[in-house]
């Protein structure tokens, strides 16, 4: 029985599962849920998949797990991906920055995204002490980051893995709400590679902006 992953193609979470399911080789059933429409949050989708009304989520027979990191984890593990480290240490790395990344990390991107673009589409006025927050937040963990990464292609070790989706996950929107990310020349310099060196990750950027500036100019939002 096939995998179904229920998600939105404008999703930087989605985007983190359908990549690392391409890398492994899992073949998937990709089931559209228009976020902009709301699909997410009929009572049918509440009560079968995720309760939090989000995405994206796994339907494996009659195993339903949802958060993109733990759909990640799942899937590696039935495989025996390397994506999950190759060691005992560096497995316990990656969990640490996949944990870290949904902590202090994707978590303020996503509140930036949507004061900037969400607000912006519904006509409301961004909060600018919230934005002032988010972005706080976002620069004292990519410091942490930028560090961590001088001299490094990898967030682990010296091959791709799990962790690195996660911490990329912001850089899906990086030109729509602007995360600040620029000023981190370490960080960008690692998500450089990973466009260049992982084509599956370049592959879902292109995915990612087209759904999201489609999306835009059809409601004449210009960001």
């Amino acid at each position: 029985m096939t995998i179904k992953i229920f998600g939105d193609a404008g999703s930087g979470s989605l985007r983190r599962v359908t990549t690392a399911a391409k890398i492994m080789g899992i073949e998937i059933e990709r089931v559209n849920v228009d976020l902009f429409k709301g699909e997410s949050q009929t009572e049918a989708f509440r009560s079968r998949l995720n309760p939090h009304g989000l995405t994206p989520v796994l339907e494996d027979g009659d195993f339903i797990l949802y958060e993109a990191a733990a759909i990640n984890l799942y899937l590696a593990g039935k495989v025996n991906s390397p994506l999950l480290g190759t060691t005992e240490k560096e497995r316990l790395e990656v969990l640490q920055w996949m944990f870290w990344s949904g902590e202090q990390w994707r978590i303020f991107a996503t509140t930036l995204f949507d004061e900037r673009v969400g607000k912006t589409v519904m006509g409301l006025p961004q909060d600018e002490a919230v934005v002032a927050f988010a972005e706080g937040k976002m620069r004292a963990a990519a410091k942490v980051l930028d560090k961590h990464l001088e001299g490094r292609k990898f967030m682990v070790g010296q091959a791709l893995t799990l962790a690195d989706f996660d911490v990329a996950g912001p850089f899906s929107q990086i030109d729509r709400s602007r995360p600040p990310l620029r000023d981190y020349p370490n960080l960008m310099a690692w998500h450089d590679n990973l466009l260049q060196s992982v084509p599956e990750w370049a592959q879902t950027k292109a995915e990612v902006d087209h759904r999201i500036d489609s999306f835009l100019a059809s409601v004449g939002v210009t960001l």
